[in-house]
């Protein structure tokens, strides 16, 4: 048995181009989309005195069998979500790896909002201003994977906290040491976006001159007036996982050019957004339905730079089957990681 820590998870990823992850989420959510070779139950949670701990199996042709473990904290917390994915061997019905999903998670959520971008951007673009809230490790993938992908004209970031911490600090020095050339501002987002302050006029100025939006948060309110974005931006919304949960007005998502989702199904339950814009299915479209059809030429034609687009993202545990697998083939390729030989065999 092959055990992953963090740090070999990381270092496996660092040399994976944007474009490889991309396209395997892409492959995935085509298979979502498509239906066949697909087995996700609902996840299980157990409650205990300090954390909700949720189970996540899934299954999906060719990539494997998986299960992701991840725990979440009862009262909050700032150190991150303990995450493990397991990594079963379909042959022997045996656990093949057992992977640290800490940053994991945050990759694949963000190759799937990068996914979504380049659809709704197209393949000319070049954004210039990106604009997110939030400051952990999935603001951190979705930060590095987009100005690792459009380094050319990427050239500023703006990042909004609830406050500007140490983990703020500790996010833009890690940023600022790879991406010397783009300028980082960090600023605190308003408790309330809608009292008229200089706070509230710099935020309304950074989210209309946004090219790229993107949202990690666990909040219940929107973020921002949804007023202030303007046409050809597109937003991408990951933190919302229950009908409570909203980053952005139920008004943003009613008058988006283009709604796009990673599960039309899952979607519909758990993203709060959505469920309060009173959302139906036939209202949005899957990302594996456009890179199924072949639809992205028709998709950029039709949106022309001509209002926004949103991609909303719950995460899909087949999107853990399928990163866990490539960090895993990596690792055996190159004899990273700590393997267990004896962990299966019986004293004698």
């Amino acid at each position: 048995m092959l055990v992953l820590s963090c740090a070999d998870v990381d270092a496996l990823l660092a040399d994976v181009p944007p474009d490889e992850l991309v396209q395997l989420m892409a492959d995935v959510f085509r298979r979502v989309s498509g239906g066949s070779g697909i087995n996700m139950p609902h996840r299980l949670s157990v409650q205990t005195d300090t954390h909700n701990t949720l189970f996540m199996p899934s299954r999906v042709d060719p990539y494997g069998t998986a299960i992701k473990i991840v725990s979440v904290p009862t009262f909050g917390g700032s150190s991150g979500l303990p995450a493990t994915t397991l990594v079963m061997d379909e042959a022997s019905g045996g656990v093949k790896a057992v992977v640290n999903a800490r940053n994991l998670t945050a990759i694949r959520t963000a190759a799937g909002s990068l996914l979504a971008t380049k659809l709704a951007l197209g393949p000319n673009a070049s954004p210039r201003h990106l604009v997110v809230f939030g400051a952990g490790a999935q603001i951190a993938a979705h930060i590095t994977l987009l100005l690792r992908h459009y380094s050319i004209s990427l050239k500023q970031c703006v990042i909004y906290n609830r406050s500007l911490n140490a983990r703020v600090g500790r996010l833009v020095e890690s940023l600022r040491r790879e991406f010397t050339s783009v300028a980082f501002i960090c600023r605190q987002t308003p408790d309330d976006p809608y009292v008229v302050s200089d706070d509230v006029n710099k935020l309304q100025s950074d989210v209309g001159r946004s090219d790229i939006i993107c949202a990690a948060t666990s909040s219940t309110k929107a973020l921002f007036p949804s007023s202030c974005v303007g046409p050809g931006t597109h937003i991408n919304l990951v933190g919302s996982y229950t009908p409570e949960m909203m980053e952005v007005e139920a008004s943003l998502i009613r008058r988006a050019a283009l709604v796009m989702v990673d599960s039309r199904f899952a979607c519909m339950l758990e993203a709060g957004e959505l469920v309060a814009a009173g959302v139906r299915p036939e209202d949005v479209c899957e990302v594996g339905e456009l890179v199924g059809a072949g639809l992205e030429e028709p998709l950029r034609s039709d949106l022309s730079g001509n209002g926004f687009t949103v991609f909303k993202s719950v995460g899909l545990g087949v999107q853990d089957v399928a990163i866990a697998k490539l960090v895993v083939d990596l690792a055996e390729e190159r004899g990273l990681g700590c393997n267990l030989n004896s962990y299966d065999r019986a004293i004698v």
